[in-house]
């Protein structure tokens, strides 16, 4: 038995146990086992039923407001102690709100904590109340126009937007985001040379509405990796980079990054890749597989999310990733996801072309559908064994397959470059 995020093991009864309680109860929940050590051995309780009564009155007189727990005595002399996700987050410890950062418990940060207590009230950031009292939306009346269909912005649409609130008479951080001109952070555009000393182009898109930013970003992106070509009669454009990829990286960077965070989405452009990076990990409720199957529920800024489904910027909440993913569906090249508790960068490779056989395709085709092995290749193909071999070893040298294992427990698979 180890520790994990929501498992922790005490050898004896101390009261560092709270901070944990305290970390549990403000995120997932977990357990606590006493009678265990460090390193998962069994040392057990000489009195469970003393402890319990124990524990349980320094949780109720320590830990505020009052988690929901569970106090269970196991038949090896040893005591669980279950802490439920609380309903009326954060929950303190002398004060203090603690997190879970892998086995330790940590304390809480403000922006952690703010964070926690806007959760808590069901608010998000982007509802708060802007400290600007005086703003004007000529770029987002624009696009509203152009996409709507409206006559002219006026309070009633900011109020529908959530951009103005009515009842208490302010403007929202997301009115604030969306204004022509602001104090938030925003973007910064470097476009790298051969290597990260050598900057080619620098823009910093901070202080304006976030659209622009967004439409900005795209126009610098089209001037370094689309390019047309004049083909007989016909002139035509291609890309480097899927420009449905880079749209949707660069919308969902501005609508799922933390605003509470002072720092800018970086664009990051070399030769061979583009990466994105936003400050804020993802949602506590959201896990890294969910996230990348496109199964987004959480989402940060829902008031900046429905702006920009309005103006049809984003097809749907939540599916950014998958169409990110599928935009390079039919390349050998494939976007990479960094994720980290403090950002997330999403990194587009250039769409690498390889010119392949009738044959080569044929075979890593085969390969793709789950026929791993030279004989399985040769029977479905038709081709020879010695023939299969010399196409696999095409495939191998273009680096799209890889081999693995020796004699006849050799088998392929694909290469997600």
């Amino acid at each position: 038995m180890k520790e994990t995020s929501n498992l922790e093991l005490k050898e004896k009864f101390s009261k560092s146990f709270l901070k944990t309680v305290s970390a549990f109860a403000n995120y997932e929940g977990g357990e606590i086992i006493f009678g265990i050590n460090d390193d998962g051995e069994l040392v057990g309780l000489e009195n469970p039923d003393i402890l319990a009564l124990n524990i349980e009155n320094t949780i109720n007189d320590s830990i505020n407001p009052n988690p929901t727990y569970s106090l269970k005595i196991n038949d090896n002399s040893t005591l669980t102690l279950k802490v439920k996700a609380g309903k009326h987050k954060p929950y303190f410890y002398n004060s203090k709100a603690y997190i879970r950062h892998g086995t330790s418990s940590i304390e809480m940060d403000n922006l952690e904590l703010q964070s926690l207590i806007l959760e808590s009230s069901n608010k998000s950031y982007d509802s708060l109340k802007s400290n600007q009292k005086e703003f004007t939306f000529d770029y987002l009346e624009k696009e509203l126009k152009k996409e709507l269909n409206i006559n002219e912005l006026n309070l009633d649409i900011l109020k529908t937007l959530e951009l103005y609130s009515n009842e208490y008479d302010y403007y929202s951080i997301a009115g604030e985001l969306f204004s022509d001109t602001n104090d938030m952070v925003g973007i910064d555009i470097a476009r790298f040379g051969e290597d990260i000393n050598t900057i080619l182009e620098r823009k910093n898109l901070s202080g304006q509405s976030i659209l622009k930013q967004f439409e900005d970003s795209l126009a610098i992106y089209k001037s370094n990796y689309q390019y047309e070509r004049i083909e007989g009669s016909k002139r035509n454009r291609y890309q480097q980079i899927p420009e449905d990829a880079f749209r949707e990286a660069v919308a969902n960077a501005l609508v799922h990054r933390r605003w509470d965070i002072k720092s800018k989405i970086r664009i990051s452009m070399y030769d061979d890749r583009i990466e994105i990076s936003s400050p804020g990990g993802l949602p506590k409720t959201i896990t890294e597989e969910e996230y990348l199957k496109g199964d987004l529920s959480v989402i940060r800024n829902p008031i900046i999310a429905n702006v920009f489904f309005r103006l049809d910027i984003i097809e749907q909440f939540g599916t950014g990733i998958r169409r990110i993913i599928e935009s390079y569906k039919k390349y050998y090249t494939r976007p990479k996801f960094n994720i980290s508790q403090n950002s997330i960068s999403i990194i587009l490779p250039v769409i690498k072309k390889i010119d392949l056989t009738d044959e080569e395709n044929q075979i890593l085709s085969l390969i793709s559908k789950g026929n791993d092995t030279t004989k399985s290749i040769a029977e479905i193909s038709g081709y020879s064994r010695s023939k299969v071999l010399n196409l696999l070893d095409e495939l191998i040298n273009k680096n799209l397959i890889e081999k693995i294992g020796g004699g006849r427990s050799t088998k392929y698979n694909k290469v997600i470059i």
